[in-house]
């Protein structure tokens, strides 16, 4: 058998997959979103309806808040961390991404105990504090699951930095924070905008946080289970579908043209 035959029956079960498990149910979906007495105009309808337009927003908001935020924490932790040999560094390390092995109900629980009308906050501190069933809360609990992602993500892109471009700096008199901000964010740009990208398709399609917090608010993943299962508005859930893949594809398409731009300080 030639290399070509060998690697085209190689081919041939990702092809399968590919077909029977992401084409088809995608054309399937694009075709349901129209089944319905607006026919495509179901999607100009969805930019019409306040309610739609509002979740939309606020979901691409949250999640652009997260990755933000993730990555300033994750950052300036996964510096630290891949530079510095201390005491209990592992097991602080293993605490930092415990979180991955939660699934979004668990952390949702984790965000009531603590800001939840009988939560940890509301009972040290005058007053009701309650923020667990607000934005606030689905953005904590959205957090918690990015950091650890972005944290990895960055560590691993840190060990790859050549020391000599920061001795080299540090020869010529820059400053700690020249450094970082001359040296080693450039070379981490790449990684930090693919991380961020993560980080934000991630809390897009975040639904089992949602479901657990999201009581007083909206969100896609919510308002698509609840259109498909409380309505049986088959047509209207695959459209919201169809606007929240092309939101998260878009930003991944341009996180990608923008790390593809730049060149690590790898060494």
């Amino acid at each position: 058998m030639s290399l070509r035959l060998f690697v085209a029956a190689c081919l041939v079960p990702l092809a399968i997959f590919t077909l029977a498990f992401l084409a088809l149910p995608l054309i399937r979906l694009v075709q349901a979103s129209a089944e319905s007495p607006a026919g495509w105009q179901i999607y100009l309808q969805i930019l019409q309806t306040p309610r739609y337009l509002e979740t939309l927003l606020n979901t691409v908001l949250v999640s652009l808040a997260v990755s933000l935020v993730a990555l300033v924490i994750s950052t300036t932790a996964g510096l630290f961390l891949a530079r510095n040999r201390f005491f209990g560094r592992g097991l602080l390390l293993s605490v930092l991404t415990l979180p991955l092995a939660f699934p979004g109900v668990v952390i949702g629980f984790l965000i009531i105990l603590l800001g939840g009308r009988q939560g940890l906050v509301n009972q040290l501190l005058p007053g009701h504090v309650v923020f667990a069933y607000s934005l606030l809360g689905l953005f904590l609990g959205y957090l918690y699951f990015s950091i650890p992602r972005v944290l990895l993500t960055v560590m691993a892109a840190v060990e790859k930095l050549d020391p000599a471009l920061e001795e080299a700096a540090r020869t010529l008199g820059a400053s700690p924070m020249r450094i970082v901000i001359d040296v080693l964010l450039p070379g981490l740009a790449p990684s930090l905008v693919a991380a961020g990208a993560i980080a934000f398709a991630t809390a897009m399609g975040a639904f089992g946080t949602a479901f657990t917090l999201a009581t007083n608010i909206d969100v896609l993943p919510m308002v698509i289970y609840t259109e498909f299962t409380l309505s049986a508005n088959i047509a209207m859930a695959s459209a919201l579908s169809i606007l929240l893949g092309l939101v998260t594809w878009s930003m991944l398409l341009i996180a990608r043209s923008l790390a593809g731009t730049t060149v690590p300080a790898g060494g």
